[in-house]
Formats: C-alpha cells, sequence, structure tokens
C-alpha cells in the first residue's frame, strides 16, 4: 500500500496560488485497472453510443443534486449538473470546470472566479455569473434536504456579480473550505429557471442543468433516466474526451435485494451494479465481471446520538457503547474485503485524520464498568435498570446500502452483551433528513463522504443545524476555528483536536470506515471514482 501524503503540510500550502483542498486515496483503494479493481480492459478503441444500465439499492425520492446526499442517487443526479471546479481524486488538487480561473484573498473571505463563455444549460440559456448568485441566493431556502449546501456557503456575506462572466461570493469570516466546497454537487449549478422553481418541484420534477446528460424519466422508487446532451463542449479539465459524452442513454434501476443486483450483472441484463458486498463477491469475481472499489473520505459510518434523549446525556453511557463495540468483527463480518474498522469519526483518507483507535478499542469489560458506576444494574435478563427503567434504546437506519441491517444486528448484539436493550427501526431513505431534522430518533445510523474534513463543522456544530442536539461546548471553537484559518499546520491541529473532543467525549460513535464497491461488466471502460468515490461517466463507454 502506498503511504498516504503528508496532508497537514501539503494541503494549504498552495490556497493562496489557487491549488488546494486535498483528499484522500492510496494504492489500496484505486480505481486503476486491472483484476478485480479497475473498469474493463483498457483496451479496445472507444466508441460513441449505446445505453448503460446501472441498479442501485435505493431511492432518496428527490432528482436534485443541490438536495440530494445518497450516493445510489448522486451516482445519477452527478451527471446533470457541472461545478464551478473539479478536484482531482489523485492529489486533491482543485482544478477548473464551469470557471476557467479564480483568485481568493489572503484571509480566504473573498473568492472570485471567471466563468468559461459559450456554456449553456439544457433549456438554451446561458451560463453567465447571475446565474451562479442565483444559486447560491437560493441554497438558504431549501429546506431540510439541502443541509450540505447549506453548510458549505453557512456565513456567507454576499454573492456579487462583477461583470457577465465573473462572480464574487464574499463571506463574514474565512472560509478556508469553500473552494472545495465548489467542486461537489451540492453546489452544482442549475439554469436560473430551475431556481426559481419549489424545492419540493425540483426533488420531484427535476432540474436543467449544464451536464453531459439530461433527465429523461423519473419514476419513484424504480428508474432515473437520462440522455446525453448533444452539443455539450465544456466538460472538467479532469476528463479526457471533449465534446459530447460516449454514451447515449443511462437507466439507473431501483432494485434493494442485493443478490438480484448480483444476479443480474452475471447474467448480463446489466451493466453495473452499486453497493457489492461480501456475500456477493466470490460470485462476481472473474468472468466477466469485475469489481471496482474505493475508500469514502468523511464521516465515518457510525451512530449518531441524540443528545436531547435523557439515557444519552450521560456521557458515561455513550462511551460504553463505544466501548461495547467490536469494529473489527463487522467490518470483516459484513463488509467488502479490506474495509477498515473506523478509528477516528473521520475516515483515515480524510485529510487531517487523526488516528484515535486507542480509544475506540472493543473493551467489554470497561463498558460495563462504566455502566455500573452510571447507576445501572444488570436485571436477571441480562438488560440493565436504573430507577426502575430499563436500558433501552432504538437505532433507526434506512435500506440505502445492503450493509446496514447485518451491521446493525451485530452491533445490537455486542451493545446486548454489556446490557443494553437495543430495538432496530428501518425508516425510508426518503425519510433521513426530515427524521434528523424532526430529532425523532435515540440513534441513528449513517455517514457523510466529503474529501474536507470541515465535513465535521457540518455535521456536529450547534452554530449549523445541530441534528444530534448536542450542547455548545469547546467542540463548537474548534470546529468554527478550522473553517477560519488558512494556516494548514493550525488547521490540522483543530481538526485534530475536533476529532478527540468527539472521540473522547462519545459524541459520536464511529463503527466502520465506508469502501464504495461496485460491479461491472468487462464491456464497461473508464468508469471512474471522483474525489468523492462517486462515479463520472462522461468518459464511459460500453463495447
Amino acid at each position: 500500500m502506498t503511504a498516504l501524503p503528508d496532508f497537514r503540510r501539503s494541503r494549504w500550502a498552495s490556497l493562496t496560488a489557487l491549488v488546494t483542498t486535498s483528499v484522500l486515496l492510496t494504492a489500496c483503494g484505486s480505481s486503476g485497472n486491472g483484476p478485480d479493481t479497475g473498469s474493463g480492459s483498457g483496451s479496445g478503441q472507444a466508441k460513441s453510443g449505446g445505453t448503460l444500465t446501472f441498479t442501485v439499492g435505493s431511492d432518496v425520492g428527490c432528482v436534485d443534486p443541490q438536495q440530494v446526499g445518497s450516493n445510489d442517487t448522486i451516482y445519477s443526479v452527478r451527471q446533470i449538473v457541472d461545478s464551478l471546479t473539479d478536484q482531482d481524486p489523485e492529489t486533491g488538487k482543485i482544478v477548473p470546470w464551469l470557471a476557467k480561473s479564480w483568485d481568493i484573498n489572503a484571509d480566504a473571505t473573498s473568492f472570485t472566479f471567471r466563468l468559461r463563455s459559450g456554456v449553456t444549460f439544457s433549456d438554451g440559456s446561458a451560463l453567465t455569473a447571475q446565474v451562479v448568485k442565483d444559486n447560491f441566493d437560493a441554497v438558504p431556502k431549501l429546506g431540510a434536504l439541502g443541509t450540505l449546501a447549506q453548510g458549505y456557503l453557512s456565513g456567507v456575506e454576499s454573492t456579487t456579480v462583477v461583470d457577465p462572466l465573473t462572480v464574487k461570493v464574499t463571506f463574514k469570516e474565512p472560509n478556508a473550505q469553500f473552494l472545495q466546497a465548489t467542486s461537489t454537487h451540492s453546489l452544482g449549478i442549475e439554469s436560473s429557471a430551475s431556481v426559481r422553481r419549489t424545492p419540493q418541484q425540483k426533488c420531484s420534477d427535476g432540474v436543467t442543468g449544464s451536464g453531459p446528460f439530461v433527465l429523461d424519466q423519473y419514476v419513484q422508487n424504480q428508474s432515473i433516466t437520462l440522455a446525453k446532451r448533444t452539443g455539450y463542449d465544456w466538460g472538467s479539465s479532469l476528463w479526457s474526451k471533449k465534446g459530447d459524452a460516449y454514451l447515449d442513454k443511462l437507466v439507473f434501476k431501483v432494485v434493494p435485494e442485493a443478490g438480484v443486483r448480483a444476479g443480474g450483472l452475471q447474467s448480463g441484463q446489466v451493466d453495473a451494479i452499486s453497493s457489492v458486498g461480501k456475500a456477493n463477491e466470490a460470485a462476481l469475481r472473474g468472468g466477466q465481471v469485475t469489481l471496482q472499489h474505493r475508500a469514502n473520505p468523511g464521516v465515518v459510518f457510525g451512530l449518531g446520538f441524540n443528545h436531547a434523549r435523557p439515557v444519552l446525556k450521560d456521557t458515561k453511557v455513550r462511551q460504553a457503547i463505544l466501548s461495547a463495540i467490536d469494529r473489527r468483527q463487522i467490518a470483516d463480518t459484513v463488509f467488502p474485503t479490506g474495509t477498515q474498522p473506523a478509528t477516528s469519526v473521520l475516515a483515515h483518507t480524510t485529510p487531517d485524520y487523526t488516528n484515535l483507535a486507542a480509544d475506540l478499542a472493543f473493551d467489554a469489560p470497561r463498558a460495563k464498568s462504566l455502566l455500573d458506576s452510571a447507576g445501572w444494574r444488570t436485571g436477571g435478563d441480562g438488560i440493565r435498570t436504573k430507577d426502575g427503567k430499563r436500558l433501552s434504546l432504538t437505532i433507526t437506519w434506512f435500506p440505502n446500502a445492503a450493509t446496514n441491517q447485518p451491521a446493525l444486528e451485530l452491533v445490537q448484539q455486542q451493545l446486548k452483551a454489556v446490557g443494553f436493550d437495543v430495538a432496530l427501526k428501518q425508516s425510508q431513505v426518503s425519510q433521513f433528513s426530515t427524521t434528523l431534522q424532526a430529532g425523532d430518533f435515540d440513534v441513528v445510523w449513517g455517514n457523510v463522504t466529503r474529501s474536507d474534513p470541515d465535513i465535521l463543522r457540518n455535521s456536529f456544530s450547534t452554530r449549523l443545524a445541530n441534528f444530534y442536539r448536542l450542547p455548545s461546548s469547546s467542540l463548537d471553537a474548534a470546529l468554527s476555528a478550522q473553517a477560519a484559518t488558512t494556516d494548514p499546520a493550525k488547521r490540522g491541529q483543530l481538526v485534530g483536536e475536533a476529532q478527540t473532543l468527539l472521540v473522547r467525549n462519545a459524541y459520536y460513535a464511529p463503527v466502520v470506515e465506508l469502501q464504495t464497491q461496485l460491479g461491472l461488466s468487462k464491456k464497461v471502460h473508464n468508469l471512474d471514482f471522483d474525489s468523492g468515490s462517486r462515479i463520472r461517466l462522461h468518459d464511459t463507454w460500453i463495447g
């Protein structure tokens, strides 16, 4: 395995030179070609035409990229919109896309983007600075589903049209994460007509983007169909093909059962599948199928506690949960080969990750001792009680990955062994954001992918959405300060401090890192991962 680069030295060294945020990638998590790691053989002449049929496990119930947070839906809707910038998945460097260049002032409070000329949306309207302003001004109005985009633009003071192709975004305080944020799907640029629609209309009817594909049809919980945008000629500088995409059509079918997805790929009925789990790896390896995988950056899969719940206000109870979880057993039993147990709130592939493995070691005796000291006594059935109440929790989960239920069944068993009575509650994928917003949960299972450590602020700052109902603490200061500093060493120190506070106070229970693993027919070539381990399909062809 290739050693990880030292992000703390290099990550911000070029900020003022405009090359900037960094990410993640080791050889073990690469998307290079070869047996079981890449798409197709890379041989043969690329050709245009054809339909790529891709099965995913879930549908979030929304086809607006600015409001979608589930990977299964991001795979499709990402192809509809372009972003101001792109991020190289190998180096983390921010490179041109819709913006041909940009300037950042010394304290990272002002970002000025110069747009490419000649870019149009699929409705024929032109990309201008005013359109970018319209997009950014509308983000705060997106509501519950727009929290990622809202977090990226939090603290914005103004978005100003300098001239028809130059736009300036100014923040009230330094905002070092913003340039990387402009490379995400959450800040993908939509036409002004789309921006004027309500968030609900955009979710159900889709949006008009400038991307290489357009939405052709959306049937909720069944399929998303995209058609090639003819005349497209402003792709990311990372893409190899100029002009139109190769493929004529993309069909994303919703197939919840992992075994059915795998069978469809083996039989040749579909060309690619998402979320290949351990149970299907052996059957898919070899033959006419390859497995392609990449580690995801950002907040790891784990248990998000609702700190407003009385039982979870007790730090010792939360710490007992962290100690009772055997992360290695869960990673090895349920998840794809190579998946790593969590060693921090951030995945190890995230810039400024801090290794806190010692604090997350499996230690059932410690968990029991913590519960004893908190006054929870073991009953005859093994479940602890205090003041006549059982130590009961419900973990809410969503079927957007085949690994969720079996992973949580192991968590349930491990927590029961130290005295917890844990129930598992499945909810609809479309209800994820509203469940968090309403606080209608004890514990929620999830993760958030982003190749910048500011995802910690989006997820855990009490000054933002604060879905986990955390109390105000020194964590807020660390999260705000890391977003405001342009000094790489100082930012790394603050991000490390935030991770330590999150783990040692058990504000969140990290469990396992997410490794995205796709199954691909060997007919599929150049299906690549982007920096967030989602897919880009402009250069993909079938043959």
